[in-house]
């Protein structure tokens, strides 16, 4: 069985680029073997990561980010059984929501404000499909 499983965090200090481009590199090699694909989006400390595959893979892959000391406040915040991955071709795409590139997205404004939280995105899980739709389209 898939699922796709999002969750989010908060760096315990702000990433560089150079440190963001770091992450995605070591995120990118560790998915590939594992056979996940995902999303990261990353704005003012804070993390939304989408993570799909088989279902204990993607579970093991949690637990093992969840106990990273570069960030806490990790909650999961939407895990569905999947037919078919919505990343099917990225080991992990990545955006920084304060690039100008992500303020350019259609439809982005309405996101502009709202902080990568589980407060934010706790009780709609259609808000937070609707933001990585957004920025499947764009990557």
């Amino acid at each position: 069985m898939m699922i796709s499983l999002t969750y989010v965090s908060f760096a315990t200090q702000p990433f560089s680029a150079r440190e963001l481009l770091d992450l995605l590199t070591v995120a990118r090699e560790n998915n590939s073997k594992l056979a996940v694909t995902g999303l990261l989006l990353y704005r003012d400390r804070s993390f939304m990561q989408v993570l799909e595959g088989r279902s204990p893979t993607v579970h093991m892959l949690f637990r093992r980010i969840a106990r990273d000391p570069r960030h806490n406040e990790v909650k999961s915040i939407l895990q569905e059984s999947i037919q078919e991955r919505v990343f099917p071709d990225w080991s992990m795409g990545f955006q920084d929501l304060k690039s100008a590139d992500a303020r350019g997205a259609p439809g982005f404004n309405e996101f502009l404000d709202t902080p990568l939280t589980s407060e934010a995105f706790a009780d709609d899980a259609g808000r937070v499909r609707q933001l990585l739709g957004l920025f499947k389209r764009r990557l």
